[in-house]
């Protein structure tokens, strides 16, 4: 999902948009398909502001992946940005956000079921979608907001679905023209078992101030285009 305004990154993203950004050598796009397992062999990106950079930019593929566009004209929440590519998924997917970065470990664990939610221990208030647990360890809830807890599980992006998520009907988040991905996602978690995994690696892209830090991590914890196994953003949290 590349389709954002990047509001939050201004003024960078006056020119270009926010996936297109690049750090420690690569825009965020790049650092997010060079993660991708093997067994993956297409990509859709969800296009919006200023999408045709993202399309003169990889084209028709990239390192042998096929790669597909769909246009989002209007920002109506993540679930609209899925909806726009359901003509083209045939089988089990991959959902991410175009700004998040993850590690091939997590994404392969993920792409281990047929349904799963990749997720984050975060200690202290924080904010966002925190995620309420089945008694078999599977998702139940995804409750947004301001979490006081301790300790709060919290869902950070990155899907594995099914085709049959297109079955449900969108859940309109309240008093906003907007859909979510994660609260239809809770729907078929009544239907189907979400595997919750948890993430050894992930960075947002959030502000301005993340990049600087973002990029020092980066640089300091690739090898080989794989992140390295535990490792843990100090101060990170989740928007």
């Amino acid at each position: 999902m590349a389709a954002g305004n990047g509001v939050r990154m201004q003024p960078l993203t006056y020119d270009i948009p926010k996936p297109m950004i690049r750090l420690a050598g690569k825009n965020l796009i790049e650092h997010k398909l060079d993660q991708l397992p093997d067994g993956i062999d297409e990509v859709i990106i969800v296009v919006g502001y200023l999408g045709g950079q993202i399309i003169n930019h990889f084209g028709n593929e990239y390192k042998g992946r096929k790669i597909t566009y769909v246009k989002q004209d209007k920002l109506l929440g993540t679930g609209r940005a899925l909806w726009c590519a359901k003509d083209l998924i045939r089988g089990k997917f991959i959902s991410m956000m175009g700004d998040d970065i993850y590690c091939r470990e997590d994404l392969e664990k993920c792409a281990a079921n047929d349904w799963a939610v990749l997720a984050k221990k975060v200690e202290g208030k924080t904010s966002g979608g925190r995620i309420k647990l089945k008694p078999d360890g599977h998702l139940d809830e995804i409750i947004e907001g301001v979490h006081r807890q301790k300790e709060s599980l919290m869902n950070i992006g990155l899907f594995v679905m099914q085709p049959d998520i297109f079955n449900y009907e969108l859940v309109k988040l309240p008093g906003k023209e907007e859909w979510g991905l994660p609260q239809t996602l809770v729907k078929a978690a009544q239907d189907f078992d979400v595997k919750i995994i948890l993430a050894t690696f992930w960075l947002q892209v959030t502000d301005i101030g993340d990049i600087k830090k973002v990029e020092k991590i980066l640089k300091m914890t690739s090898r080989d285009n794989n992140f390295p196994r535990n490792y843990r953003r100090p101060g990170c949290r989740v928007a």
